[in-house]
């Protein structure tokens, strides 16, 4: 079936900047930096049938729904495809794959998985043409040889809305077996990428997956600061999507609320320490009058239920989100 691009962006997905909506969150990084298994953990599961993964795609475009899954041609024709089938679509002819699953952190923004920057069988085109329509990235660089040349180069052309609320996630952190060895690629990423992100993780998105219960894996394997503060980020970009504007990768004027940081909780003695975007070591967020001592996940909800889902209550599709304090309820107990 094949359609020309008319009609509501729910029907079928338009790339132009409509208001209201949600924001646009890249998944980006170099060939095998974790992108498949980041988009995993945040949706709960996997978006795209076995053995399918989006690093051989022209860029996948997740939204919430459950229309069915369609490509976008370069002159902007709609054409329906099957997911079991979707490594058979024309990746030189296809500006974006769009997918509509029913993941609850979708109903507070759109997530884009990117193919590979630096995939040498593939042409940087097929990601050129979809990054201008980008709010924010998770960019995902691989700790064993982290934030390599090719990379900084790409990132370079990225505007400084887009960086400012971007976060670099240093993946496969527990590849570094050694205080020395962390503390190195630490200090080196700061140095090098001072001021182009909004924050930086590290995290073993393995471990995170492999946390089941416990809260102290959980946390340890970095996944507790970083969704906190992609809580944060979320709500930081509704509160400006929700009227219309063009995407922030197309703004060259931004109101100053805009580039404020995302505020940070109180300090929590004996947290794991993150990178903010001005170079300074600022401590994870976490209730600990809440948490406690206790080594289980929150008896309220399971492990696997609050990395699947990051808010509590339906959202419609032309709201920006939830309060985030409903958002962080998930991912600590209240009780």
């Amino acid at each position: 079936m094949v359609m020309e691009l008319g009609g509501g962006p729910e029907e079928h997905g338009e790339l132009s900047a409509l208001a209201p909506r949600k924001p646009r969150i890249a998944l980006m990084g170099e060939f095998s930096a974790g992108k498949s298994t980041l988009s995993n953990l945040l949706l709960g599961a996997r978006p795209l049938p076995e053995k399918v993964t989006a690093t051989r795609l022209s860029p996948v475009w997740m939204s919430h729904g459950t229309a069915a899954a369609h490509r976008v041609s370069l002159d902007g024709e709609i054409e329906e495809i099957k997911l079991h089938r979707i490594e058979e679509v024309p990746v030189e002819e296809t500006k974006v794959i769009r997918v509509f699953l029913d993941a609850d952190i979708l109903e507070v923004c759109d997530l884009i998985d990117f193919p590979g920057i630096s995939d040498p069988n593939m042409s940087s085109e097929v990601w050129q043409r979809v990054v201008g329509e980008v709010d924010a990235v998770l960019w995902c660089t691989h700790a064993t040889q982290a934030w390599r040349q090719s990379e900084a180069a790409v990132w370079d052309d990225m505007p400084e809305a887009v960086r400012e609320n971007s976060v670099l996630l240093i993946t496969r952190w527990d590849k570094l077996t050694t205080e020395k060895d962390q503390s190195r690629v630490r200090r080196r990423i700061e140095k090098e990428t001072r001021g182009l992100f909004g924050a930086t993780f590290p995290i073993s998105l393995t471990r995170a997956l492999a946390a089941g219960d416990d809260y102290d894996k959980w946390v340890s394997s970095g996944a507790e600061a970083f969704t906190n503060h992609l809580i944060d980020l979320v709500k930081h970009l509704g509160a400006f999507l929700h009227t219309e504007v063009p995407p922030l990768y197309q703004v060259e004027t931004l109101p100053d609320e805009m580039r404020k940081p995302i505020a940070r909780s109180k300090p929590v003695a004996g947290a794991a320490n993150v990178t903010s975007a001005h170079g300074a070591v600022a401590p994870r967020r976490v209730d600990s009058s809440v948490v406690g001592n206790r080594t289980a996940r929150p008896a309220r909800r399971s492990a696997a239920e609050a990395r699947n889902q990051l808010l509590d209550d339906e959202v419609s599709p032309a709201t920006p989100g939830p309060d985030p304090d409903n958002l962080r309820s998930v991912f600590v107990d209240n009780d």
